[in-house]
């Protein structure tokens, strides 16, 4: 039985991703310790996971979590207010399969497309 995920997402530099991910986004540091190299996020039921990778180059990075979301809209408007970088087609869209999206990047160019289910 699998029962959770917790994508591993590169990142150049732990302070500059743990700031963007808990002052921009809102979530919590859940290290129990704090590991050279190694972060651990929490927002609600998303957990987040970051490695190391110094040599990284962002505008080479395909990394990219989906998260569902309840509050498509005040998501979006949170990315908007704190001038989040929201890529070209990246803002709030209706989509064919049912579901409104939006996506951000972060500092490393991770890729987060939040979405969220029509109601029909």
């Amino acid at each position: 039985m699998l029962t959770e995920i917790h994508p591993k997402l590169p990142m150049r530099d732990k302070a500059v991703t743990r700031d963007f991910y808990l002052n921009q986004l809102g979530f919590q540091d859940i290290g129990s310790a704090d590991f050279a190299g190694y972060l651990m996020v929490k927002k609600d039921k998303v957990e987040i996971h970051f490695f190391e990778f110094k040599t990284l180059n962002p505008l080479e990075n395909y990394g990219q979590v989906y998260i569902r979301t309840t509050a498509i809209r005040d998501w979006y408007q949170l990315a908007l207010d704190r001038k989040i970088n929201i890529p070209t087609a990246g803002h709030l869209q209706v989509k064919p399969w049912g579901q409104q999206e939006f996506a951000l990047l972060d500092p490393d160019h991770n890729l987060l497309t939040f979405g969220q289910a029509l109601l029909l």
